[in-house]
């Protein structure tokens, strides 16, 4: 696919990172590090928004909720769907004000919805889009009679693990069918202003058409909703757009996945909304980690790293694949070798019998696309302090977050 505008390429590869920058960061600010480049991120914003330019975009913040991505997405004109309620205040920290913060609740805590509808008090234009109807219960005894957003489970998922696969689980969304009948229950209680379906997580390929299914029965929903309660403000399909993982996989061509959006939707009075969030920052991040042990072991030549499952948690939560460079030794000599990390888990591996310039102590390897639910998903097992992150602009480098000390880890024992 060819540069779209100020969108850049299709994908940046990890190969397209300069190496020598990357070095310098990991000696300035240790390793494991995360680097996330703000104007990729940008980029990747310009190219959905030519995609679908008569759209509403919203930013899946799960993906990655730093304050520098929040801040550049939305200055790109995105709004913020939140997933909880702490994406919610990082939302309003970042600047989004409430009719630009969508809060969708799954099967939400009690103090999540305690905290979101105190927002919203104070943010009456902020949306909530409920899965259950027992949720519409609990937003009832809270007095809560705003803006409503009703998720459908459509029956039909898609995406690169069966983990992230959301549009046919029981979990997610009030079956389809019974939700015509709650619209018109609902909708002169509250402020009835959508409906929502999400199919998965990672589609690309031949997940596509599942997607296609998803979003043809959200139209013929909406339709339906229509008929009944007037005009929606917007019907949201989700987001799910997948990246390449592997070097020599192609990426979506966005203007064929926008078109076949529209033309499966069909016509409705309501605006078409997507939530994209891998694909605005997944290749826009690379994790860097030092090679602290080299060992042959009887069938394999085992490099351990500084960071593992607990700095990038996909490799062994969905058996992941990232590419991975020695940026210390490029043009060394390949070898056949398993990156580990340093958790007590034989799950704790990045990859498996890869070819790499042969690593030695000290070297560092640059881990790639890890811009998406890599930090996010980042934790303290084995009582690990999670990584640094550095933000990169056009002309500086700053610290987004500082590196957790072992004080950090345990400062709420009593």
């Amino acid at each position: 696919m060819n540069d779209v505008g100020d969108g850049g390429p299709a994908v940046r590869r990890l190969a397209d990172w300069d190496g020598e920058d990357l070095l310098a960061l990991a000696e300035e600010y240790e390793t494991p590090l995360y680097v996330v480049d703000g104007e990729r991120v940008a980029e990747n914003c310009v190219r959905l928004r030519s995609a679908f330019p008569d759209a509403a975009l919203k930013y899946a913040m799960k993906a990655h909720a730093g304050q520098s991505v929040l801040r550049t997405v939305r200055e790109a004109g995105f709004d913020a769907e939140c997933a909880s309620a702490g994406e919610v205040q990082r939302a309003l920290d970042a600047g989004f004000p409430g009719e630009r913060i969508q809060y969708t609740a799954v099967n939400p805590p009690a103090r999540d919805l305690d905290y979101v509808v105190e927002r919203w008090r104070e943010h009456p234009a902020l949306t909530i889009t409920v899965g259950a109807a027992d949720t519409v219960d609990r937003l009832r005894d809270r007095s809560f009679d705003g803006r409503l957003c009703i998720r459908a489970n459509p029956g039909v998922g898609a995406g690169h693990h069966e983990k992230v696969q959301t549009g046919a689980n029981a979990k997610f969304g009030i079956p389809i069918e019974r939700v015509a009948d709650l619209s018109e229950q609902w909708h002169a209680e509250f402020d009835l202003v959508g409906v929502h379906a999400h199919a998965g997580s990672g589609i690309s390929g031949e997940d596509l058409s599942d997607h296609r299914e998803l979003v043809r029965r959200m139209g013929e929903l909406t339709r339906e909703v229509e008929s009944r309660v007037g005009p929606l403000s917007f019907v949201d399909v989700g987001g799910g757009f997948g990246v390449p993982y592997r070097e020599s996989e192609p990426p979506l061509d966005l203007g064929d996945v926008a078109d076949a959006t529209r033309a499966a939707l069909g016509d409705v009075e309501a605006t078409l909304a997507v939530e994209p969030g891998r694909y605005i920052v997944a290749d826009a991040g690379v994790l860097l980690a030092r090679v602290n042990t080299v060992k042959q072991a009887r069938d394999a030549t085992v490099v351990g790293v500084d960071a593992g499952m607990t700095a990038l948690l996909r490799p062994a939560m969905y058996d992941a694949y990232h590419a991975i460079r020695n940026i210390s030794a490029p043009s060394a000599e390949s070898t056949s070798v398993t990156v580990a990390g340093p958790i007590c888990e034989s799950a704790d591996v990045l990859c498996e019998q890869r070819s790499l310039p042969r690593p030695q102590r000290g070297h560092v390897l640059a881990i790639g696309n890890a811009g998406a639910y890599g930090y996010e998903m980042s934790n303290t097992y084995n009582s690990r302090p999670r990584p640094a992150e550095v933000a990169l602009s056009e002309t500086t480098v700053r610290l987004a977050r500082r590196r957790e000390t072992l004080t950090d880890v345990t400062s709420l024992e009593q």
